[in-house]
């Protein structure tokens, strides 16, 4: 495989993308879903706590990798358009569905006679339903919201200042997210001030990540862009979440 890093990038229509071979999408896209099970699987079931400035500061584990997932829907978006963003947006919600079911399911298997790990397993894969439904539907209004600003933009700044749509449709993203998630998964459970505080906290948290993560965003985007020698406007596309077809 040749070295494209210096091919010509043409900037086209999300329409003219169709029967283009693309080299790279299907990793992006099996990243995306890798890291957004990750941050279920693995951040979701730990609470860490780190001292700043001497005040001890609690979050769940799942914020380190939960966020790298708006960076790659960015990619996704900016790279290949809205309407590949959102296929892969849906193969990360039947993703999640699918660990959930599968979770619950092996989690309820009789355990063996002997075996002394259940009680470390339910700790660990045992999943309260509310809180799975929150991140659930949370993902889905979140991601769909972050590619819908992010390809928008696009449109509107004719691809200049990729740092605005990237934290921009972060703001907005992470906000739906946000506004879902916690007062689905916590309210009645938390007080209104402790659902609010972490909602706001961990709301901010995502979006500083992911402004510290812009020069990664731009590398990458630049790096794809060249390799793939496109660059997709969506200026006539169809933004309907639902529907998976191109």
């Amino acid at each position: 495989m040749g070295d494209d890093t210096n091919a010509p990038v043409t900037a086209i229509e999300a329409d003219a993308l169709a029967g283009r071979p693309l080299r790279y999408f299907d990793f992006v896209m099996a990243a995306f879903v890798t890291i957004l099970l990750l941050s279920n699987v693995i951040g979701a079931a730990k609470m860490a706590t780190l001292s700043i400035g001497g005040h001890p500061f609690t979050f769940g584990a799942g914020i380190l990798f939960f966020p790298v997932s708006y960076v790659l829907g960015d990619v996704l978006t900016e790279v290949y358009g809205y309407a590949r963003a959102r296929r892969c947006i849906w193969a990360g919600f039947c993703a999640l569905v699918f660990m959930a079911f599968m979770s619950f399911v092996v989690v309820a298997l009789p355990p063996a006679e002997g075996w002394t790990g259940q009680s470390a397993y339910e700790a660990v894969f045992g999943q309260v339903p509310r809180i799975v439904l929150a991140s659930i539907i949370a993902f889905w209004a979140g991601e769909f919201a972050n590619s819908f600003v992010m390809a928008r933009m696009k449109v509107l700044t004719q691809g200049r200042h990729l740092w605005t749509r990237t934290i921009g449709s972060t703001i907005v993203g992470q906000a739906a997210d946000s506004l879902i998630f916690y007062p689905v998964a916590f309210l009645g459970l938390w007080t209104i001030e402790g659902v609010f505080t972490v909602m706001v906290t961990n709301f901010a948290l995502k979006v500083a990540w992911e402004a510290l993560l812009t020069p990664v965003t731009y590398q990458v985007v630049g790096m794809l862009k060249r390799r793939e020698g496109v660059d997709v406007y969506d200026a006539g596309t169809n933004f309907t979440p639902f529907r998976t077809r191109l």
